[in-house]
């Protein structure tokens, strides 16, 4: 290559370099708009009912007749199958008998008593023989009323031969038909022959498992929304009803049973569908929100204020000359700012930075994610998990990882001082005035993995800046070095505008 081929080479590397470095960071400008926001903790689970009865006879025989099949809605009390009579009748029969003929020994021992009675009164009989006399008007009076008594068991073994619903409810399996021979539970060590499953529908419940990291959220009472598979386009509605205490781990994954009960008209939800759980913990109406994206906190403000092109110690003294406004002139959501904030507060805020590789949690803070995973293989392995499918080794990993780094930041069972849904805390937010970015301080409420409530400190007419993360920039300011070493500097004369893209229009952004 000839020395004009190589110059030629390197202007033409130096102006690729150039392009490197006139590459403008643009941000993003979204509107203050109302939104609803709802906050929720997802889980899955299958329809069944609150209570299940197994029906069994508790006279043994054939089954001679049948009245009910598998999902016959039943009353209390009505007949649901018959058992051959024919040895409990005879029973009865025996048992009439044997009493009529206690009776009738009573009836003679009475009259033998009532002569020794006599006799002894007249010392023709010993003391001997009048106690034999009563003792045998004794042992008659006892069979009398053994045999009562074996007369009343018959009569029920006799009524046990129908066997009869134990209360109001759908017929869930039926596990007999005509002609089953049956045990009773009193005569089998096994405990007897289920006939019928019964249950009442007209209320069901989902057994439903909750990371432990959401459980805090979730109380009694709490609504929730549910979907089937059968009914995908008809949400049905339900209520938190307990909490159970013991934990189950899947996974290495630590998860609470949450039972939460629907009512159930018409019967539609059936026992063992599928179903997906949406336990609203929060939710507000036609509120002002903005992108959680668009958050910033003390820590990482100064950072922001570069990639906009501002002087971080100018951004801190706007900051700080809003945190110094009496309340009657200031927005009152300075008084929620980062210097009121507690100091565990701040340090956990501090912790997620303005980029780098990292996630908003639904309660607002930015954590960082571990190396080579985004917040889309995150968002889908917590799909993947709370459907029931097995997850990789890589994505338990991410997932233990992301919980470690949200309990370090005060959330989970780790923290100790997780937020509430609807607490506020104050964050700080780029807004345009009059065609710059100018930092606010805003107080926020409810959020959600996407956007989160302003309680104050903006308006429906202001726009915020959503900025690049960290990562991004820096990995761009690193290509312009490498290419400024290669052909040692750009070509001169030509001059960088920074240009800035928002929704609609674009706007440049102003240094």
């Amino acid at each position: 290559m000839n020395a004009s081929s190589r110059t030629a080479a390197l202007l033409l590397l130096g102006m690729i370099a150039c392009g490197k470095k006139q590459a403008p960071i643009s941000y993003e400008a979204v509107p203050v708009e109302h939104r609803s926001i709802v906050v929720s903790a997802s889980a899955s689970g299958a329809i069944e009912p609150p209570l299940t009865v197994d029906v069994k006879s508790k006279a043994s025989g054939e089954i001679i007749g049948m009245n009910v099949q598998t999902g016959d809605d039943v009353k209390e009390d009505q007949l649901l199958a018959s058992i051959d009579p024919r040895i409990p009748r005879n029973n009865l029969a025996q048992a009439v008998a044997n009493l009529q003929v206690a009776q009738a020994q009573l009836a003679n021992a009475k009259a033998q008593l009532a002569r020794s009675d006599t006799l002894f009164k007249a010392q023709a009989i010993t003391q001997t023989e009048y106690d034999q006399a009563k003792l045998d008007y004794a042992n008659a009076n006892a069979a009398v009323i053994r045999a009562q008594s074996d007369l009343e068991n018959a009569r029920d073994r006799m009524t046990d031969t129908k066997v009869r619903a134990p209360l109001e409810g759908t017929i869930i399996t039926k596990s007999v038909e005509l002609g089953t021979v049956i045990s009773s539970p009193s005569t089998d060590v096994g405990g007897g022959t289920i006939m019928f499953r019964m249950a009442n529908l007209d209320t069901v419940q989902i057994r439903s498992l909750v990371d432990e990291t959401d459980i805090a959220k979730v109380q009694s009472g709490l609504p929730a929304t549910i979907t089937v598979d059968a009914y995908p386009n008809r949400p049905f509605q339900g209520s938190v009803l307990k909490i159970e205490p013991q934990a189950t781990v899947q996974q290495n994954v630590t998860m609470f049973n949450v039972l939460i009960r629907i009512p159930n008209p018409g019967h539609l939800l059936k026992p063992g569908m599928n179903t997906e759980v949406e336990i609203h913990v929060g939710q507000r109406e036609n509120v002002l929100a903005i992108p959680n994206a668009a958050l910033r906190t003390q820590r990482d403000v100064a950072s922001a204020a570069q990639v906009l092109g501002l002087d971080p110690s100018d951004v801190q003294q706007q900051l700080a000359a809003q945190r110094q406004q009496p309340p009657a002139n200031r927005d009152s959501a300075s008084l929620g700012g980062a210097s009121a904030r507690p100091d565990s507060t701040r340090r956990r805020d501090s912790t997620a930075t303005a980029g780098g590789n990292t996630m908003t949690t639904p309660d607002g803070r930015t954590i960082p994610l571990p190396p080579g995973v985004t917040e889309a293989q995150v968002r889908a392995a917590f799909q993947k998990r709370m459907s029931g499918q097995e997850l990789t080794p890589a994505e338990q990993t991410a997932l233990a990882a992301v919980r470690a780094q949200f309990q370090r930041l005060g959330g989970g069972t780790g923290g100790g001082s997780r937020r509430n849904a609807g607490d506020q805390s104050s964050y700080i937010v780029f807004t345009l005035k009059n065609g710059k970015p100018t930092p606010v301080q805003i107080r926020t409420g409810l959020t959600d993995l996407d956007y989160i409530e302003v309680v104050s400190g903006l308006t429906e007419q202001d726009t915020v800046l959503v900025l690049p993360s960290a990562s991004l920039v820096n990995s761009q300011r690193d290509m312009q070095q490498r290419m400024r070493n290669i052909t040692g500097g750009g070509l001169p004369g030509v001059q960088q505008q920074p240009t800035t893209q928002q929704r609609p229009p674009t706007t440049p952004a102003r240094p």
